[in-house]
C-alpha cells in the first residue's frame, strides 16, 4: 500500500500496489502492521456498506464525539464519490480545514479518516457503492453532524444535491453549536451521559 499524508495531520490517502497478470490484479487493501507503522489505528469495530442509486446524493457530514470518536477507512467499491473530511480538533492548527478526494471503484483508492473529523461524500455516478471500516461501535449518544452546506465550512460539492436524508438536512450550522462542539471535541476525555 502507498500511504500519502494529507495537509490534515493524521489523514491519509491510501493507494494500492497492484500485482497484475493475465487474470487481472491482486492488491492488499489493509494491513495492521503497515497502518501501525504510519501511526494509524488499525482497529475495525464495524464494517459498513452504503449503496447510492442516484448521482448527486450527499451523505454527511457525520462524526462521533469522544469518548466514542471513530476512525474510518472509506473506499468506493463501485462507481465514484467525492469524499470530504473536516478537521474538528479544536487544538489543531488545521481546525475546520478540509480536503476533498475522489474515490472510484476503478482506482481502489481509500481515505483514512482520523478520530474527531467530520466525514461526508457526494455520489458522482448512479449505482455507486462505498465500503467503510470503522474503528468504534456506533454510539447514538455520541453521534454528531454538521450541515453539508454550512457557509463556514465552504465545502464545494461538484453536482447539485439530488438526494439528502432528512437527518442530514437537519444538522445545525456550526455557529449554532460551536461552543458545545469545541468542549465535546476537546482532546481531553469526556464521560458519556447514560
Amino acid at each position: 500500500m502507498i500511504f500519502t499524508e494529507t495537509k490534515l495531520s493524521g489523514a491519509f490517502v491510501i493507494d494500492v500496489e497492484r500485482r497484475e497478470d493475465a487474470r487481472g490484479f491482486f492488491a492488499r487493501v489493509f494491513c495492521q502492521h503497515e497502518f501501525e507503522a504510519h501511526g494509524l489505528k488499525p482497529i475495525i469495530a464495524q464494517a459498513n456498506v452504503a449503496y447510492n442509486r442516484k448521482k448527486g446524493t450527499i451523505r454527511g457530514m457525520h462524526f462521533q464525539f469522544p469518548p466514542a470518536a471513530e476512525t474510518k477507512l472509506v473506499r468506493c467499491t463501485r462507481g465514484a464519490i467525492l469524499d470530504i473530511i473536516v478537521d474538528l480538533r479544536p487544538e489543531s492548527l488545521t481546525y475546520l480545514d478540509h480536503i476533498a478526494v475522489e474515490l472510484t471503484g476503478e482506482s481502489c483508492r481509500a481515505l483514512y479518516v482520523p478520530e474527531r473529523f467530520a466525514h461526508g461524500y457526494q455520489v458522482l455516478r448512479d449505482d455507486t457503492e462505498t465500503s467503510y471500516q470503522v474503528g468504534e461501535f456506533y454510539t447514538p449518544g455520541c453521534e454528531g453532524g454538521l450541515h453539508f452546506n454550512d457557509p463556514r465550512l465552504a465545502l464545494r460539492w461538484p453536482l447539485p444535491a439530488s438526494v439528502i436524508s432528512d437527518k442530514d438536512q437537519a444538522w445545525k450550522q456550526l455557529d449554532e453549536q460551536e461552543e458545545e462542539f469545541k468542549r465535546r471535541m476537546s482532546a481531553r476525555p469526556v464521560e458519556i451521559a447514560k
